[in-house]
């Protein structure tokens, strides 16, 4: 299906989500980041985040899309307000690729691609979502690209190293 001429695009920069109603393209670029894509296939509405962390440790301030926890809370609650179940989503996951597989690292805490895959899977698990694809780890970097009328994500991955 060819996009809507009326569709806009709608770019997401690091830690925002966004949520629609109506024919979109959403767009992002990941390094150690993960993006989480919602679309529900009958109502054909959905959304994407950006998130950088998987959480933050200080609570009990407004809901912020910087950290993988909050930011599917956010697509979560835009699912109830239009009468969705989070369950009905198809949900896919993307990024998580180490920007600096040349420094070695002794520390796990400070490998942030891998603590946010394993944060994006435990999430996904805990809110008993249905995952429908991901494509996580390696080295470099993606490009996303959500088309909300026909659910179709495209990814290009960039490892480190290529060119091309």
């Amino acid at each position: 299906m060819k996009k809507p001429v009326d569709a806009p695009d709608v770019v997401l920069a690091p830690g925002q989500v966004s949520f629609a109603t109506r024919p979109m393209r959403l767009r992002t670029l990941l390094g150690s980041c993960v993006a989480f894509t919602f679309w529900h296939p009958q109502r054909r509405i959905g959304g994407m985040c950006h998130f950088m962390l998987p959480a933050r440790l200080r609570k009990g301030q407004p809901l912020d899309g910087k950290y993988g926890d909050e930011a599917l809370e956010l697509l979560l609650r835009h699912a109830h307000v239009n009468g969705t179940r989070a369950q009905d989503y198809q949900v896919k996951l993307f990024g998580g690729g180490e920007m600096f597989p040349e420094q070695q690292r002794r520390l796990p805490e400070q490998d942030v691609a891998s603590l946010n895959i394993r944060a994006a899977l435990a999430l996904t698990e805990r809110h008993h979502l249905r995952l429908t694809a991901q494509d996580m780890g390696s080295t470099g970097y993606r490009t996303i690209v959500f088309d909300l009328w026909n659910g179709n994500v495209w990814v290009r991955h960039q490892p480190m190293g290529t060119l091309q």
